[in-house]
């Protein structure tokens, strides 16, 4: 008998899978919260030079904070004071608001910097003081830290196909804790980027693995289920780093309030099950009947399980990153997987990072955009359930472009409309996030399903590292940023659109499930055709009850 037939006995979806849902929802809302860390971590205050090396004495330490930042700062064209520089002597001129030729020199800030602690206590930036021409340098700390995440991805989905998904995820969750707390412990720039570095690495391999393991342990009416209800943890983690962030304004206390649930994520891992789907196709039969036993009773589906034993399939050998290009069929699965995974996230960073805000204040125009996602991805499942994976991606990333066009053509000064259609596009955008993550475990056979993720995830980090840097291309031409965004965009729905269906499929088990299709067509007719059957009889033994 199939895994999925099996899968179906003990109960597709029950109390054993909202209890994997639940342990594995204490770590997923971590990953978000790292994500988008640096919103507020890495925030830039106000600032302005310390002028204090200019007390002379004399006149300057008798006048008032307003007359000092007069004498003493520049004025910029828009009317603001300097951020960056400074006068090299007080110039006493300015308190008379005398507007002639003004010959004291202006240098930069000489003693460091004075900033605005009103918002954040304490940033990356107030930090390391990096601002003017330092502030590359906190641009490269969220760089960096992705970099972590695309090298990270390929090797946890490496190991987690090669040692399972529960310990590597034990191992994602320990490092990431580590690594966490040494960036928060940090003493130097260069040690935190460091230590953001392997955390990036470490966060990858819960990300990929706890979706993995998630949708395998669905059945095959529930995947669609599996894959919105999973994707709301990062709606959840957004809405969590918002409110822990406003109440925590400290970065260090930040970093380890964000990823305190991973201690519980620990200690709750002991109940945490193995892939039965992927001890079988290991051909570890008594390992995966011990979990699949498990998730019998818990459901209350025992009885059904007392003459069924799994029947395995083992291949003795190690699949690596190679098997994803072996073979034409996983060969072009792979290649167009990667290139649509690159899309989706080159444009939707390049949207989430460039997106007008409401006028608001920082915090809550970050809750207002976690709680779009809400309503979308309700949504999202009711489309999913009918019309299926392909037609979803597809329609999504193409009316992103879409948006995107849109707004090449709205004035700037039509900011209402601007913002409506940039939020329309950003939740299209995270819609084909969403579809994308279960569309690919579902794509990938199981004994090289993670290698396949965490190829996917690497590209998809190469998009996001890629993307902040084309808003440079608008010193080319001012719609040239908006309009490599739009391409990439339906370029990717266009490849989405050469993907295969797995609406009510089986999930592939090994390569040749792939490469022959047909085998697991005939599974599923079969199986579709036995559960119609079984419905039937009991309906009729209910019918000859009442009569």
């Amino acid at each position: 008998m199939k895994f999925e037939e099996i899968l179906s006995e003990t109960g597709g979806f029950g109390k054993f899978q909202i209890k994997l849902f639940l342990i594995q929802f204490l770590s997923r809302i971590t990953v978000p919260c790292h994500f988008l860390l640096n919103i507020f971590m890495a925030a830039v205050p106000d600032h302005h030079c310390n002028i204090s090396s200019l007390d002379d004495g004399g006149i300057f330490r008798n006048l008032t904070l307003e007359q000092k930042m007069a004498v003493g700062i520049p004025v910029e064209q828009d009317g603001s004071l300097s951020s960056c520089q400074m006068f090299s002597q007080p110039n006493y001129p300015n308190l008379s608001g005398w507007k002639s030729r003004n010959d004291t020199p202006v240098v930069g800030c000489q003693t460091g910097w004075v900033y605005d602690n009103s918002i954040f206590k304490s940033t990356l930036v107030t930090e390391w003081d990096l601002v003017c021409n330092r502030k590359g340098m906190n641009k490269a700390t969220a760089t960096i830290f992705f970099i972590g995440v695309m090298f990270g991805a390929p090797v946890f989905g490496f190991l987690s196909d090669r040692f399972g998904r529960r310990p590597l995820l034990l191992a994602s969750y320990l490092s990431s804790m580590t690594f966490a707390v040494l960036s928060a412990s940090s003493t130097s720039y260069v040690m935190f980027v460091i230590m953001r570095f392997f955390t990036g690495m470490s966060l990858a391999g819960i990300s990929i693995i706890s979706f993995v393991l998630n949708v395998e342990w669905f059945g095959i009416e529930c995947r669609t289920f599996s894959g919105i209800i999973i994707s709301l943890d990062w709606t959840v983690g957004n809405c969590f780093l918002v409110g822990i962030a406003y109440f925590v304004n400290d970065w260090r206390m930040l970093i380890l309030a964000v990823t305190s649930p991973l201690i519980l994520a620990v200690i709750a891992w002991r109940w945490l099950p193995e892939s039965a789907r992927w001890l079988m196709a290991c051909g570890k039969a008594d390992a995966a009947h011990h979990y699949i036993m498990q998730c019998a009773k818990m459901n209350n589906r025992t009885t059904c399980m007392t003459s069924i034993t799994p029947k395995t399939k083992y291949e003795d050998k190690k699949y690596t990153f190679v098997d994803l290009f072996r073979t034409p069929n996983i060969k072009k699965l792979s290649i167009c997987l990667g290139i649509v995974w690159y899309g989706v996230a080159f444009t939707y960073y390049g949207i989430s990072l460039n997106i007008s805000g409401f006028g608001l204040n920082l915090y809550l125009t970050q809750f207002i955009f976690a709680s779009i996602e809400m309503p979308m991805k309700i949504g999202l499942y009711f489309f999913l359930e009918k019309a299926g994976r392909r037609l979803g991606e597809t329609t999504a990333l193409l009316l992103t472009g879409v948006c995107l066009l849109i707004n090449m053509f709205v004035t700037k000064d039509k900011w209402v409309i601007r913002t409506v259609v940039a939020v329309v596009g950003k939740a299209l955008s995270e819609a084909s996030f969403t579809i994308i993550f279960l569309y690919t475990t579902e794509l990938f056979p199981t004994v090289i399903r993670s290698n396949g993720v965490g190829f996917t995830s690497f590209l998809a980090r190469l998009g996001v590292s890629i993307s902040p840097l084309v808003m440079l291309l608008e010193d080319v031409w001012h719609l040239l940023p908006q309009v490599t965004y739009c391409a990439v965009a339906i370029g990717a729905g266009l490849v989405a659109s050469l993907l295969p269906e797995t609406l009510n499929k089986f999930l592939p088990e090994f390569i040749e499930d792939i490469e022959k299709p047909s085998i697991c067509s005939t599974s599923v007719m079969r199986y579709f055709k036995n559960k119609l059957a079984a419905q039937s009889s009991d309906l009729q033994k209910r019918s000859s009850s009442y009569v």
